[in-house]
């Protein structure tokens, strides 16, 4: 079993109650040697009832306070990483490289969790649109937001849309959005940039983990490396979700190796 979990949230995320302690306690539970905390920093995420006035902000001074001392107290236990998940929007580019130069991360996840200005969690970009066509306006702005935003190392949960979408993958494939998909994993490999693979898809009853093993497949294809490993947990009890079958994908997908990053460096490991 993959070791190290890249992608977790605790409280410090708007959508997460779990304290920082208790996803630390279920790591080393679930036999973990090495975990990135990645607490979400959305900027410019639109206002929601439910979520409140200003969703998705981070106190980093506070967050780096509290991850500095716990690094320490898990020290021997377990190797805890202090990373951060921005939410990729074209216009946060500079905000976001003042932001990464400032605080000494080991580790930058970009995600994409809105399209059209609305998040495909809540539903309403499906509104008047068939599946595909809110998909593949998904990768592009995606690209858009590489042409604009680099303080990154990975690109988070390539099809995270998909989780959503009314049909879920009925109207997904690789094939059927390739043209956008390629553009995608060749601007990550010329800039150095890495790809996630996000166990979260099958947690949600995707059947496969985000993105699909045919985009994997492509991005080593087309020469990508950097891959990796993240549950996207939000509580505990996902912490580490279905490792047991994380390396045997990766190995299908064409890679003999999965990344860790410590101090925004890629670290290469032998996967098991």
């Amino acid at each position: 079993m993959i070791r190290c979990d890249y992608h977790m949230h605790t409280d410090f995320s708007t959508d997460s109650e779990a304290s920082v302690k208790s996803m630390l306690d279920a790591s080393v539970e679930r036999g973990l040697r090495t975990v990135c905390i990645t607490d979400h920093l959305d900027l410019d995420y639109p206002e929601d009832e439910e979520l409140g006035p200003e969703p998705f902000q981070l106190d980093l001074k506070e967050y780096f306070k509290m991850l500095t001392k716990v690094r320490e107290e898990y020290r021997g236990k377990l190797n805890v990483r202090i990373g951060v998940e921005l939410g990729l929007q074209p216009h946060l580019g500079n905000a976001y490289e003042k932001l990464a130069g400032e605080y000494p991360f080991d580790f930058v996840i970009g995600s994409l969790h809105l399209v059209q200005g609305m998040d495909p969690y809540y539903g309403k970009v499906f509104e008047g649109k068939t599946d595909g066509e809110v998909y593949r306006q998904a990768f592009r702005e995606t690209l858009h937001c590489l042409e604009k935003v680099s303080s990154f190392d990975v690109l988070g949960h390539l099809d995270y849309v998909v989780r959503y979408g009314r049909n879920k993958a009925q109207e997904y494939s690789y094939r059927a959005f390739s043209d956008e998909i390629d553009e995608i994993l060749k601007k990550l490999i010329s800039e150095g940039k890495g790809l996630e693979m996000n166990m979260g898809g099958i947690k949600y009853g995707l059947g496969f983990a985000n993105p699909h093993p045919d985009v994997l497949k492509r991005y080593r294809e087309l020469g990508g490396e950097i891959v990796t490993v993240g549950a996207d947990a939000h509580r505990p009890e996902h912490v580490a979700y279905d490792f047991e079958e994380a390396g045997e994908i990766l190995k299908s997908c064409g890679f003999h190796y999965y990344t860790e990053f410590k101090g925004r460096r890629p670290v290469f490991k032998k996967i098991p």
